[in-house]
């Protein structure tokens, strides 16, 4: 007889979890000498319509983390499918990951990402324990989208993938799944 549940395998708990596609994002601020900083991230998700709030989980340990607490904001890069590169060079230790890489300052003095699909500009409104990670609410201040077409990078089974080549125009806008994304029940989960 255990005390407990048994322990999870971590490869097995990656593997599982690799099961479920993610967008990728890079997640960008300004350090306290005013150089960009920013990391390659998949565990983004909208979060509130009202207030709207967006989050992300960072590992406690990360520098770009730190940098972004000490700033109070943050700016969300939803990245391209042909943005490979680029979320290759934020997911590396490479100590200046900015370079080489084509950015531009916002009104709100974040670094925006050229080419990014969207982007999504935050202040920190709450920190959550979450484990080896932090829950990073943000609240948004300000949005931009992409006038290109283009896909998204998504990130599934541990390797980069992409949307079907057929599949490039999204399902038209449902009535139903407008109510379901608005209507909030204790039933609801987004």
């Amino acid at each position: 007889m255990t005390d407990g549940p048994a322990a999870i395998d971590p490869r097995r708990f990656r593997n599982v979890l690799g099961q479920f596609c993610t967008g990728i994002t890079v997640i960008t601020t300004l350090d306290t000498e005013g150089a960009p900083v920013g990391f390659a991230c998949q565990s983004f998700a909208a979060l509130s319509l009202d207030p709207p709030q967006v989050l992300f989980c960072p590992t406690k340990g990360s520098r770009t983390w730190a940098a972004i607490e000490r700033a109070g904001r943050f700016c969300v890069n939803v990245l391209a499918e042909e943005q490979r590169e680029i979320c290759a060079r934020f997911g590396s230790r490479e100590p200046d990951k900015f370079a080489g890489i084509p950015w531009r300052p916002s009104n709100l003095e974040l670094p925006l990402l050229d080419d990014a699909l969207a982007t999504i500009q935050c202040t920190v409104a709450t920190v959550v324990d979450g484990g080896d990670h932090h829950i990073v609410i943000g609240r948004v201040e300000a949005l931009s989208e992409s006038t290109d077409s283009g896909r998204p990078l998504l990130f599934y089974r541990g390797q980069y993938t992409a949307i079907e080549p057929d599949k490039t125009t999204p399902a038209p806008w449902r009535a139903d799944l407008e109510h379901f994304l608005t209507t909030t029940t204790q039933d609801t989960w987004l």
